[in-house]
């Protein structure tokens, strides 16, 4: 879903604050490595129901997190499509649609809640396509550089003569 997450940000804070919850400001991914349950933001995208639930739960402490998007991504993918042999359209293709990203540096791109509730953390989370999009790219280019390195480790000149 294409979504303003800067606009959103500020709606979920506002009612974080006016429904009592006490918003504890984490780092975005910090809770990798922890047992979550994911919220299935595609059916239910409605970030309400999802504090409805940790209110019922008991929860008061809501982590909150955002990422920007930093020119500096589209850079270091560039940087690695570089390293990739590709036939020139193919280059120019990807190289076109992470220019276009670039409107995109400073705008936020990932929005997590969350909430512990019997030793696991319930996780809200939402991207909007666009940076679903760059990932995509992101996860292309670093497989095609993977490949070209792949294909590229030989020997060295050394063979057996046996």
């Amino acid at each position: 879903m294409d979504l303003n997450l800067d606009t959103l940000k500020r709606e979920i804070l506002d009612y974080l604050e006016a429904s009592g919850f006490v918003v504890f400001h984490s780092h975005p991914g910090s809770m990798e490595g922890l047992p979550v349950v994911l919220w299935n933001t595609e059916q239910y995208p409605d970030f309400h129901s999802f504090l409805d639930v940790a209110r019922k739960t008991g929860a008061a402490l809501v982590l909150f997190a955002t990422t920007e998007f930093e020119a500096e991504e589209i850079d270091v993918v560039l940087s690695q499509l570089e390293d990739c042999d590709l036939p020139r359209e193919e280059r120019r293709e990807y190289e076109s649609r992470l220019r276009d990203m670039r409107i995109f540096a400073g705008v936020t791109c990932s929005l997590e809640l969350a909430f512990d509730y019997n030793s696991r953390l319930y996780i809200f989370e939402l991207q909007p396509d666009w940076y679903e999009e760059f990932l995509g790219i992101e996860d292309e280019v670093t497989a095609l550089a993977v490949d070209d390195d792949l294909d590229n480790d030989s020997l060295g000149g050394y063979f057996s003569k046996n």
